[in-house]
This record gives structure tokens, sequence and C-alpha cells, in this order.
């Protein structure tokens, strides 16, 4: 398997590592009040993490958006390795969104008021998986080289 970067998904990774690095940062140092809130909607939707105090659970979302923001912003971490990240961040996001009442419409999978900030995570998902993809396909004539 071929892990470089590809040149192409560097815009895409600048923009979404700078949103997901700043989100991180925004947790560090939140009070007891925020983090019971985030935390009660993760258990809302994974109710394995009942038993993580609501401050430690701020603390490691807080570790893993900093970390997967950072290596969405590294040049030397490979797209599709930081793809694979962001596939599986994109994933609980999105599984949050499907699991937690009132994030959608009755009887839908289209996002009430209050799930679109959740459901628009759908385009995270679709960046990681096209990065976990690469672009084997992209062929070019030996003419076209430069």
């Amino acid at each position: 398997m071929h892990l470089s970067l590809s040149k192409r998904d560097m815009p895409a990774r600048i923009a979404m590592g700078a949103f997901i690095l700043n989100s991180g940062l925004g947790k560090r140092g939140v009070d007891e009040e925020a983090a019971q809130g985030m935390h009660g909607m993760a258990v809302g939707a994974y109710p394995f993490l009942k038993d993580v105090d609501p401050v430690t659970f701020t603390k490691m979302l807080s570790g893993a958006e900093i970390a997967l923001g950072t290596a969405l912003l590294l040049p030397i971490v490979p797209s599709r390795l930081v793809g694979a990240g962001l596939t599986a961040f994109a994933s609980s996001l999105l599984g949050m969104y499907l699991r937690t009442p009132g994030m959608r419409l009755p009887n839908s999978v289209r996002p009430s008021e209050q799930g679109l900030s959740l459901a628009k995570d759908v385009w995270l998902l679709g960046a990681g998986i096209s990065m976990m993809m690469g672009h084997d396909g992209e062929h070019h004539s030996p003419r076209c080289r430069r």
C-alpha cells in the first residue's frame, strides 16, 4: 500500500485540520457543567461511556481532536492514514446524530434544526473516505509530465 501524501488533499486537510484542532483546543479546561453536557450527549448515543467521568471524557475528546487536527495539518502524515482517523472520528459524530432523539425529522434521516450541527459532519466522513481511497487511478501520459 502506498501511503504518501497527496498534494491534492492538502486544501481540505488544512481546512478540516484547523477546524478540528480549534475544537479540541476549545475543550481544554472547560468547566464541569460543559463537560457534563458533552458527556451526556455522548452517553445518549454510546451508553458504554456512562462510567467515564465527564471531565475525563472531555479531556480525552479534546486530546483526540487536537491529535487528529494536528495530523491533518502535518504534511508528513500520509493522507490515507489521516483519512482513516478522520473517517473514524466522523463516523462517531454521525452515530451520535443518528442515535440522539430530536436530531432528525420524524421518520426521516433529514436533520431537524437541532441536528444540523451534527448532520454537517457527513462532509468529514466523505473527505476521510476519499483520502483513504487515494488517487491510485490517476495516471498521466508521459507527455503530460513536466
